[in-house]
This record gives structure tokens, sequence and C-alpha cells, in this order.
């Protein structure tokens, strides 16, 4: 059993390592290179994978960390403010997409019940493909994929009454168990303990675990907080895809968001490649050898009229008309819960054993056709409105011109106030929950999480941060930080704070122009007002103060070439100190002429 299971991960990986790379190079895109992937090793393929079914129940999980991320870049407020879209909108497509599909079908003369549940199914979209297209174009901040994820979000609420609605459908009624006041009551009940345990149980819980610094610790609970609550909201009949993204709203304003976000990631890519492997392995060939001019209409026909109403849609949600297209594109295939609303039906009798299998085969082959109508999108379509300065302008995400703050101890906090002071938005990261929680409380936007990871850099927004400031105590971290932002974001601006003349010399030889000692400046005025309190005038301690500070930095531009050359190097420190002495006798003698003369 071991063995058969690690064989089956090698072909996985293989079939993914292969297929994916050579699709993307070929311009299909990642998501039709896992498609490909899955039909190669699946039953109708080179049969190296037989339990389909098996596998897609399991990668749907990927489905269900995607909406979790999704919810994580929400907070409650943003998502209040996008009910209109997601309600509104999502309905109008849905009855839209539904009633013309339901139409077509009573005309073909299918029957009433069989036309009504195949075309509710089939309004449906696949949010992994959806998502993940717009992922990996970086698509989400334009206004199709604003429209597209409010949408998604409510065909995942909308799945629900349809499942339920089946039983009424059918010759046979299903287990009833848990249904009316008593499965309502259980739903509330989950949906409220769920709110009151992830504002407060789950937050001092991630604080505990951030406080004993194993990682991995870290990435395990972010893993069971998710299985845990999607179980949940499965057990009372509710999608765990939205139960997770519900949890994610949940902790959007949490500090910890970006480091779930960054822990996460690597699970979500690789679950959702496996489930569009396990969508490709479904594709049942046999139904489609048996009557393949039957299910090519079906699936042509289905794009068409669903093609139709989203274009149309898009001009009353308000799309650019350089994105209507790819907005219909990105929506038009079936999604994952098709699947599950035709299995329901198959249950209830609505469909007979055939007319379910046709209905997967076209949809399994509709999820196929996305990546290639994007495609034409990309090399027909597009080229054709930019020429024509048709499309508008992406919408800029809400974190630009932001500043990063890398550090909030002692040092980073003064710089951070008084950025807050003149309404400089910021995001910071630090690694001390205890100190997190304090500022949290004090209104500072403060985030949990190792700023060395550049994955965390991204998360933070790193690439549209109008500065980097480099506020961290370790020297080493620091150092690792300013290697990691030259390297992967070169026109990120770095104001750096050096805890010694090493540090200073460390952090220019990577190119940091911006830099201050930490005790430098403090240290000089402290020594002014010694030399007040031991008589000194006002103008002399201050001149004293500045000649101190432009000798000092002279001397520190001039060692630095040689700071690697310890001989070189202590002979150039040797020769500014002497420097320094001379220059402050002949000061000294200066001012014992002009104190003679009567002279401060």
């Amino acid at each position: 059993m071991e063995n058969e299971l690690l064989a089956n991960a090698v072909v996985y990986l293989a079939a993914a390592v292969l297929a994916v790379p050579l699709a993307k190079r070929l311009g299909l895109g990642a998501v039709l290179g896992y498609l490909l992937a899955g039909m190669a090793i699946g039953p109708w393929g080179l049969k190296l994978i037989t339990q389909a079914e098996t596998v897609l129940h399991f990668s749907e999980f990927g489905v269900v960390l995607l909406l979790f991320l999704i919810g994580l870049e929400l907070e409650p407020a943003r998502l209040w403010s996008m009910r209109r879209p997601i309600f509104g909108w999502g309905t109008a497509q849905v009855l839209g997409v539904a009633g013309v599909l339901c139409g077509a079908a009573l005309l073909a003369g299918i029957s009433w019940q069989v036309a009504l549940v195949g075309a509710l199914g089939l309004s449906l979209s696949s949010t992994a493909i959806a998502l993940a297209t717009l992922g990996e174009r970086n698509l989400m901040g334009t206004p199709a994929g604003q429209a597209g994820f409010a949408i998604l979000l409510f065909q995942d609420i909308a799945a629900i009454p349809m499942i339920a609605l089946i039983p009424l459908l059918g010759v046979a009624a299903g287990d009833s168990s848990g249904g009316g006041w008593l499965g309502a009551a259980r739903l509330a009940g989950v949906i409220l303990g769920v709110i009151v345990a992830g504002r407060y149980l789950v937050r001092p819980a991630l604080r505990i675990i951030a406080k004993s610094d194993m990682r991995e610790i870290f990435t395990a609970f972010a893993l069971l907080l998710v299985i845990a609550i999607s179980l949940l909201m499965q057990w009372v009949g509710m999608s765990m895809a939205l139960g997770a993204f519900m949890a994610g709203v949940l902790l959007a304003d949490s500090e910890y968001r970006h480091a779930l976000e960054t822990d996460l990631e690597p699970f979500k890519g690789l679950l959702l490649g496996l489930f569009f492997i396990a969508v490709g392995m479904s594709v049942d060939f046999g139904v489609f050898l048996s009557k393949p001019l039957l299910i090519l209409g079906l699936v042509l026909a289905f794009l068409a009229l669903k093609l139709a109403v989203l274009f149309a849609l898009s001009h009353r949600f308000g799309i650019a008309r350089g994105q209507r297209w790819l907005f219909a594109f990105l929506l038009s295939q079936g999604g994952e819960f098709a699947f599950v609303v035709f299995g329901a039906a198959g249950a209830a009798r609505v469909f007979t054993p055939e007319v379910g299998s046709i209905l997967v085969a076209t949809v399994a082959l509709s999820m196929v056709t996305t990546p290639l109508l994007l495609l034409l999108h990309d090399k027909v379509l597009e080229p054709r409105y930019h020429g024509q300065n048709l499309r508008e302008p992406d919408a800029i995400d809400d974190n630009e011109g932001h500043v990063i703050i890398a550090g909030f101890g002692r040092f980073g906090q003064i710089v951070g106030r008084l950025l807050n002071a003149n309404r400089i938005r910021l995001t910071v990261l630090d690694h001390d929950p205890d100190q997190i929680e304090l500022l949290r409380r004090f209104g500072f936007k403060v985030f949990y999480g190792d700023a060395t990871r550049v994955d965390l850099l991204h998360a933070a927004g790193a690439g549209k941060a109008r500065a980097l400031v480099l506020a961290i105590d370790d020297i080493e971290d620091s150092l690792a930080l300013a290697d990691a932002v030259r390297e992967h974001f070169p026109d990120l601006p770095i104001l750096a704070r050096a805890r010694n003349v090493t540090h200073l010399y460390q952090l220019m030889d990577r190119g940091v122009t911006v830099i201050e000692r930490e005790t430098f400046e403090s240290a000089l005025q402290l020594g002014r007002r010694v030399l007040g309190q031991l008589g000194y005038g006002a103008y002399r301690a201050r001149e004293a103060t500045l000649k101190f500070r432009e000798h000092n930095k002279a001397s520190v531009d001039a060692v630095y070439p040689f700071y690697k050359d310890r001989e070189q190097y202590v002979s150039m420190a040797k020769r500014a100190r002497d420097e320094l002495n001379e220059m402050f006798a002949r000061d000294l003698k200066s001012y014992e002429k002009e104190s003679e003369k009567g002279w401060d």
C-alpha cells in the first residue's frame, strides 16, 4: 500500500514537472498543462493511474486552501463593501445563465426537471480554474478579475440551495435527517462558533505558537485550522471552500495574516495542481467515444450560450469593453460543484446514469477549453483592443504607495510613529508576538513573520512599496534581508539602521546609501549637552559637535575601501584619530584667543 502510494506520487509529480513547463513554454498556461498531464496518465491515456475519483476528492482541498488565502486578503469591512457585486452580480449571472440553458433544453424536448437541474449545475463555474488563472496572470485587481471573484463567491453560496432542491424534484427523496429547523439551528451554531473562535481563541493560540519560534509547528497549526473549519462546515451541509473563505475573512486583520499566507501557499499550489490533474484524469473518453458528436455539440452549445450571457452581463456590470471577453472566458467553463450537483441528481433519480455521465463529460471538456479560449483572447482579441486604445487601466491595489518597516523594536518604533503621525500608510513586519500584540492595541497594523523571507515580502507588497525601512536588530538578518531585496526587488529604496561601523560598511557593500548609525546622533547630542554643562557656550558646543560629525563621517567614508584589510583598516583609523586630535587642538587655540578678546 505504501509503495503504491509513493509510486502514484512519483507519477503525479513527474507528469506535472514534464507537462506544465512545456505548456507554459508553448504559451498554453499552467492549468492546461495540468489537465493534459492528467489525461496522459489517466485511465484513457497511459493508464498509470486508475483511481481518478479518489484523487479528485483529496485534491479538492487545494480549492479549500485557495478560498482561505483569498479570505485572508478581504477584511470584513471590505467584504461588506462588496455585497452588491457578490449578491447582485452573482444572482444575475446564475439566474441569467441557468434561464437561457434551461430554455434551450426545454426547446430540445428535455423534461423540465432534467433541464432545470442541468441548467443550474452548468451555470456554476470552476472556482479553481478561474482564480488560479487570475493569480497566474495577476488579474485579480482588474475590473474583470474583481467581478469574476465576486460571482465565484456567490456561486459557492448558491450551490448549497441547489443541492437542497434536488431531492424535491426526484422520485427518491434521500435522507432528510438533520434538515428543517434542526439543520438550520446547527448551521447557525457552527457559524457563530467559528466567528467567536476566530476572534477570541485562534489569535491567542497563534500568539502562543509563534512564541515557540518553530516554523513547522506554526505551519501545522495553520493546516489544522483550515481542515477543522472545513470539516465543520461540511458537517452542517455547507461548502468546505466557503467555510474556509469565512475563516480567512475572520483572520484578515490579524497580525499573523502574512505568515499564514506564506506557509500555506506551497500546499495550495501543489494541491491545486493535483486537482487539475485529477480533472484531466476524470474525463470519460468512453462516453465521449460512444457519442462524440452529441457531446461535442453539447460542449459547443453550452459554451456559446454561457459566453453570450456573460458577455451581455459584462456590459451591465460596468466592465471595460476591452475586458468583457476576458471576463466571459474566465467564467465560461463548468465548475467543480457541477459534479456534486449532478451526483446528487443521480442519487435522487432526476438523472439517469447515462445523462449524468454525458453532463459530467461536458463539464470536464469545458474546463479544458478555458485555457484555449484565454489563449485566443491573448493572441487575437487583446492586441486588437490595445490597438484601438479601448482597454482601461487596471485598478490599483490598495497596498500601493505604502512603506514597509522591517523590525519594530526601539529604533523602528520611532520611525514608524513619525511616519504614522504624517498619515503615511505602513506595513510593519516583526517576529516578536508580545511586541505585536502591544502595538496592535495602539492601532498599529503589524504582521508576524520573518522579514528575511522573500515570500513574506511579496505578500507584504514589496513590489509596490515606496520604501523599505530596515530596522532589524540582528545584523545577519539585516544583511540577509538587504540581499533578498536587492535580488528580488531591485527598484525598492532601502533606508537602513546600522548597529556599528562594520555593519554600516556591509550595508554599503550591498548598495544601501541611506544609513543611520543607531547611537551616533543621540551620542552627539548628549556630548553637546555635556560641553554645555562644563561651561562651553551654546554656539561653541554646537560648532564642536558639527565639526566632530563632519570629520567622523568623512573618516568613515575614507576608511570604507580598506575595511576588509585589517592592517590597512587599523592604520587608516589611527590616522583619522590623529587628524581629529590636531583639529581639536587648533580649535582650542582659536577658542582661547577669542576668549581673551571677550568673545563667546
